[in-house]
Order: C-alpha cells, then sequence, then structure tokens
C-alpha cells in the first residue's frame, strides 16, 4: 500500500513575533509555546528567532492536518529535539487524535532563518 503524504509550509516575519513577545510577554509564551519550548527558546542568545521558527511549524503543521487555527490549540503542536538534535513535531489532545484518525504514522519537520524570517515545512506521513 503506497504512502500519502500532506504538507504544510508556513514562513513568519521574526520582527512580529518580537513585537509580540514585548507587548504581552508571558501571556504571549503561554498561549502558543509549551514549556518546554519556552526553556529552548530562552536558552538561546536571540530567543525571538526560535519562537518565530516554532511558531512556523505550528501554523505549517496545522496546514497539513487541515485544521487550521480553529481546528486545534497552538500547544497541542509541539516542537520537539530528537537524540539526534533535528527538530520534529510531536502532537498532543486534538492535533493527535486527528494526526491519528488521518492515519499518521510519521511526521517530519524541517526550520530555517535569518534575523528577518523563519520558515517551516512540515510533511507528515499516512498509511
Amino acid at each position: 500500500m503506497p504512502w500519502r503524504v500532506e504538507t504544510g509550509v508556513d514562513i513568519t516575519e521574526v520582527e512580529r513575533v518580537r513585537a509580540a513577545l514585548e507587548r504581552w510577554g508571558e501571556r504571549f509564551e503561554n498561549r502558543v509555546f509549551t514549556e518546554a519550548e519556552r526553556a529552548y527558546c530562552r536558552s538561546k542568545r536571540f530567543p525571538w528567532i526560535n519562537y518565530a521558527a516554532r511558531f512556523a511549524a505550528k501554523e505549517a503543521a496545522m496546514k497539513a492536518l487541515g485544521t487550521g487555527w480553529n481546528g486545534v490549540h497552538w500547544k497541542e503542536i509541539e516542537v520537539v529535539r530528537e537524540p539526534s538534535g533535528k527538530p520534529n513535531l510531536r502532537f498532543h489532545g486534538r492535533a493527535l487524535e486527528r494526526f491519528q484518525r488521518m492515519g499518521g504514522v510519521g511526521a517530519r519537520l524541517s526550520l530555517s532563518h535569518t534575523d528577518q524570517l523563519a520558515i517551516a515545512y512540515v510533511l507528515l506521513l499516512f498509511e
């Protein structure tokens, strides 16, 4: 049986995320990012760049799941680091339920950023 693939891509302006962090602070962080994501980003010299990359990853994952913002909560999609150091996705709650209902068997994530832009490409694998 051939595999089915869904993809999502998103590009986020780093300055918009930085402005949201400055304006809303922990309220924004707590609404959008898991504790592990916040700890990782805060450990970096320019945390807003890493927050922007994770924000883009969450939006790209929502596109790949076909849910948009209304279908799942931000923190139900988590960017994690594999033992090799590569980023990947972990789904929770409704995002996990949807992924499983769709026959999900794997996810791949690629992140890249500059000082101005962060981009995420998500590939979801289904049986």
